[in-house]
This record gives C-alpha cells, structure tokens and sequence, in this order.
C-alpha cells in the first residue's frame, strides 16, 4: 500500500531571519484548553521517567507511585514559579508500550493530575505521549505488521482518548541500515537509511498516528531523528565519529523528519529533535527544542544554540531520583521554566531583544562545533531554501548531506567555524562518498543491497524487492 503525503512544502514558511526567532512559529497551534504553542510565548517542556528499575506486574504499584509522585512535585513547582503554563510529556518505556494498559493507566495519573491543578489554581498544562517504537525489539524488525506494532497504536489510541493532549513518537524505520553506517562513517548508508527506509516508514507510522489524533481530537505532533542524529550526536561526543559527520547526518534527517508534516502533524515538534529549527523553517510548525537543560540525559555542543527558535523548551528526559534539593524532575522544572522566564523578558522588551538574545544564543556555540553551525538561524534558512526545491525525498536526503559539507566547508574559509585538520579531512571523504550515489533511488538500492546484510533487516517491510534488484544488479 503507498502512503502519500497530504500536503508538500515548495516554500519556505518563514520568509526572513528577522521573522525565525523563538516563541514565534508561522502557525501556531492552539490546544482545547486554549493554550497557543508558537503564539509568542515560549513554554516549559518537562518529560520524566522513572529511576532504573525492573517493570513487571509485581512493581506497577511503585511504578504508579513513582509517577504520581512527579506529577505532583512538577505541578506544584510550576505553581509556585507563576508558570504561564506547562507541557509535561511521558516517553512510555518499551514495557509500558508493550502492555498497553500499563501506558494507559500511566498517562491517566499525570493527565488527571494536571485537569486538577488547572481547575484548582488555574495552571494550565498539556499532556504529550509518546509510546516506544518497540517494533525494534525483535531483530530482524516487523515494521507494518505483528503484535508490537498493534500495542503500539493501541497505546497511542487509548492515552488519546484519555486526555492526551499531543502524541509523539520516536520512530526507527532505517536505523537497521542506519547504524552501521555511522559506525563505519559511511555516508552511502546514511542517505539510504534516512532518504529511502526512513521516509518511507514514516510515510506508514503518521498515516496513522494522524488518523487516530484526528478521530480523538488530539495533536499529532511530530517524530524526531534521535534514533539516528541523536546517535550520531552521542558518538561523536565521545570521539568515536568525526563531529563533521554527526553534523552531515543532522541536516540528512530534514527529509524525513519533515514526512510527519506532510502526512498531516501540525507540531510542536518533538524536542529531541535537533532538526526542529528546519521544521519550523519549511513547515512553519512550532518547535519543542532541548539543549544546556537536558544535560541531565545527555551531553551535546549545542547547550545554547539549540534555544535560537524553539517555541518550547525541553530537558529530554530525567529521572526520579533525589537531589540536595528536591527530586531531579522538580529541578529540571525549575531550570526550565527559569530558562523560558528569560526568552520570554527578552521577547517582551520589543522583537529586536529577541533578535539580540536569540543571536547570543547562536554566536555563543556555533564556531565551536559543526553540529552548532548547522543550527545557526541564517545556515537553516540557506539550506531549508535549497531543500524546498527538491521534490523527492531521497534525492533532498542526498543533497542536505551535501549542503551541509558545502556550509560547514565555507564556514571555516570564512573563519567562523574552527575545525580540526582532521575533521576538515573528513569533509573531502564525505564529499566522495556523496557523489558516487546516482540520482536514481532504484538503481542506488540495486548497487547498495549487495554491500548490506539482508539478515539483519527485511526489505520486504519497506516495499523494497530484494530478488528484483538482485537480477537488475546481474544485468
């Protein structure tokens, strides 16, 4: 079955740097309680999870205690900080997908919750869910079809219809291939993983997700590349991949975490995302971003630069465990709504202090680090301008990875960007590896089937012939 795409993007929704700053998003959504994401005002975003624990029958008692805990503990800081309102989103474990009655019941202590302390002291919030892609679990993946898969939308259907307000996810289609060309820096898979695998998975998950959002009046807000940039991000934190590469692999995943819009989300975006601020840019959707605030999850080189345009500001992901304060989701809370407190000052002085504020934000990381530069306002505009030009997924994959090594390239000519002899030697590898792909999507998977292991992935669950293109590669 082909899934197509219900509206295409051949301009860009923000016509101008002066109009691509944060709290300001060409259409902004407005929520059943009236809240109005991307209508001015920048929001806390905090998500939580557990401490590590095992989850089974026998622990769901403390794991409901342990999220009604949180919510509480968020809810009340919020209050007490005078928050214009918040976005508490819940990134369902794997197990709490799996079964999805555990999900629910989850999604109904926070959701409760917080209709009580909006009906009490008038703090208005918004609930985000976001199931586990578990189709990954079982190796080779079953993408479109078995048991995880139907969990999976049945935990996305009934946290819905139980009050969720925007639903998320972080899908995995293409990191099969994805993976090991990161671990290898190959861009050839990189490109086949996001261009080819990727949208087409997506295309398959947000038919749906945006069906089920449209039936219970919920938000379908967006997907994120954390599965695959994240990772990148991660690996070259660590020295394990050139910086240069986890920045290509950044801009690579615009096509496709654009298919979400296409298929119909409205946003905000997902925060882990670091790709939202070129959301913004094409689709005009308003952004949830992370940076310096989800240190708590993980490390970046982005801390700063990642708040340029968000709409929302997010920590990622923290645990319930104590701190010398109080537990670590009532600090996140407190950092980030402190965080918003500023942008929002800034913004309420006049546009040009949120110019200023959102330039300091830039100036601040992005000639530090290649993954920065490519969040600059002015390099997103450049490159999502040439982006809405190409009308083929793949081929926009292709050409965002070269984009990105042309900018990061001119960037250090023009000495705004230090690089490193070696990250620059990768730059020339990339670039090579990047003109041996044709511009036809078939051939390129006939070419690249042979240097991949079928074993490991099914192309048959991304409309992909393996016997067909064996016999076109023998020709």
């Amino acid at each position: 079955m082909e899934y197509k795409p219900v509206k295409t993007f051949d301009e860009l929704a923000v016509k101008s740097l002066d109009d691509f700053v944060y709290g300001i998003a060409p259409h902004p959504v407005t929520a059943k309680n009236g809240m109005v994401i991307g209508g001015g005002t920048v929001y806390p975003e905090i998500n939580l999870t557990l401490p590590p624990m095992n989850i089974n029958e026998s622990t769901m008692p403390e794991v409901r205690r342990q999220y009604a805990e949180m919510i509480e503990g968020i809810l009340k800081r919020a209050k007490s900080l005078y928050a214009p309102g918040i976005i508490v989103e819940v990134e369902l474990l794997p197990e709490t997908t799996m079964t999805p009655q555990w999900g629910i019941e989850i999604n109904k202590i926070l959701r409760d919750k917080m209709y009580e302390y909006e009906n009490k002291y008038g703090l208005k919030s918004l609930l985000r869910c976001t199931p586990n892609d578990t189709r990954e679990i079982v190796r080779p993946p079953l993408m479109r079809r078995g048991e995880l898969l139907e969990n999976m939308f049945t935990t996305f259907e009934k946290c819905a219809e139980d009050g969720a307000d925007i639903l998320s996810i972080e899908s995995t289609g293409g990191k099969e291939v994805h993976d090991e060309g990161l671990v290898t820096c190959d861009i050839r898979k990189v490109v086949f993983a996001l261009g080819v695998l990727g949208v087409r998975d997506m295309r398959f998950l947000w038919s749906r997700i945006v069906e089920i959002a449209g039936r219970t009046g919920s938000i379908a807000g967006g997907d994120t590349a954390c599965g695959f940039a994240n990772t990148a991000l991660a690996l070259a934190e660590q020295e394990m991949i050139p910086r240069v590469f986890a920045a290509v692999d950044r801009v690579a995943t615009i096509p496709r975490s654009l298919v979400a819009f296409e298929m119909g989300a409205t946003g905000p975006d997902k925060d882990c995302g670091y790709e939202g601020p070129y959301m913004k840019a094409i689709a005009g959707v308003p952004i949830s971003m992370e940076g310096k605030t989800a240190a708590c999850a993980h490390l970046s080189a982005v801390g700063n630069i990642a708040a340029c345009v968000c709409d929302m500001w997010s920590n990622e992901s923290v645990q319930n465990v104590k701190l010398l304060s109080a537990p670590a989701p009532v600090v996140s809370t407190e950092q980030l709504i402190y965080d918003c407190r500023l942008m929002n000052e800034a913004a309420a002085d006049g546009r040009e202090f949120a110019l200023k504020m959102r330039d300091w934000l830039a100036d601040s990381d992005s000639s530090l680090d290649p993954q920065a530069y490519v969040l600059r306002p002015d390099v997103v505009l450049e490159i999502s301008g040439e982006l809405v030009k190409e009308k083929d997924p793949f081929l926009a994959t292709k050409k965002a990875a070269a984009l990105a090594v042309e900018v990061i390239k001119r960037g250090v000519e023009k000495g705004e960007l230090n690089l490193s002899a070696r990250e620059k030697k990768w730059l020339d590898i990339i670039s090579s590896q990047l003109e041996t792909i044709p511009d036809d999507e078939e051939k390129f998977w006939f070419e690249l089937q042979k240097e991949l292991d079928l074993n490991k992935w099914r192309p048959e669950e991304y409309d992909l012939e393996v016997a067909a293109a064996k016999a076109a590669s023998a020709k």
